[in-house]
């Protein structure tokens, strides 16, 4: 009767999944245009969102004609946003305020080629519960080298699931036991950079002003938590590929 209860409270809801793709970038300028066996990368995040079946529309949230202008060669859908922001939260809020009528946004990270359907449902599925306001995946982490990796960012979860602090630092710190050992001694979560958020909420976060916490770990979702709203997290066992730099596309096409 639950399962009933939880889809028949997805249905009322329209859901759109927003995909923040940007030409500049420091590592890897171009990034959603490299190709990956035969397509863009920003066609391939598109087409594995557009199999998410809970997604009402999937959209790429550009400010760059190129990208714009490859998304519309692949029969995808695209908005044109400011120059201006900082984060792809920013670039989801621009597109909310263009494209109202939508309860839930999802921010797809546009350099994750392959990232799974199921990913994105399970994120969505966060929202059957009305009270949530923001949303993300965490991973559990058995290896030492991922602990320990300030790139990796951690989180910490209270009993109901709710995050209490992220942190590029390995967190919580194992008192008894030397680093080494850290992930023999507790289970750690390693951060899966995809959000949801209740448009409201988005609205509201992207008002917020810079936090401290934010500021000290370059992680912007201490904001949120620094100003008293709460992230529910859900556990996946799915690993993402991320392409942040020329490196990791070589490795992937080797891997491919």
């Amino acid at each position: 009767m639950s399962n009933k209860k939880s889809n028949s409270a997805l249905g009322n809801l329209k859901i759109i999944g927003i995909i923040p793709a940007r030409y500049e970038s420091t590592r890897f300028p171009g990034k959603p245009l490299i190709d990956i066996a035969g397509k863009t990368m920003i066609q391939r995040v598109y087409e594995q969102a557009s199999k998410a079946k809970n997604l009402s529309k999937v959209v790429v949230a550009t400010d760059d004609t190129r990208i714009a202008d490859e998304v519309k060669r692949f029969g995808g859908e695209f908005i044109f946003t400011s120059t201006d922001h900082q984060s792809g939260t920013d670039r989801c809020a621009e597109v909310i305020k263009k494209m109202p009528g939508y309860d839930i946004a999802i921010n797809i990270q546009g350099d994750e080629p392959f990232i799974e359907p199921a990913q994105i449902e399970l994120l969505v599925s966060c929202f059957t519960e009305e009270k949530v306001q923001l949303a993300t995946l965490i991973k559990p982490v058995h290896d030492q080298e991922s602990v320990h990796n300030p790139n990796s960012p951690k989180v910490v979860i209270d009993v109901n699931g709710r995050a209490m602090y992220f942190s590029r630092s390995p967190i919580p710190f194992i008192r008894n036991g030397e680093p080494g050992i850290w992930a023999e001694k507790h289970r750690f979560y390693k951060h899966i950079g995809i959000y949801g958020y209740r448009t409201e909420s988005l609205e509201a976060i992207t008002q917020l002003p810079p936090s401290s916490l934010e500021i000290a770990e370059s992680l912007e979702q201490l904001r949120w938590i620094e100003n008293g709203f709460y992230i529910q997290t859900k556990v996946t066992d799915l690993e993402t590929v991320a392409i942040d730099t020329p490196e990791d596309l070589l490795k992937l096409n080797n891997l491919l």
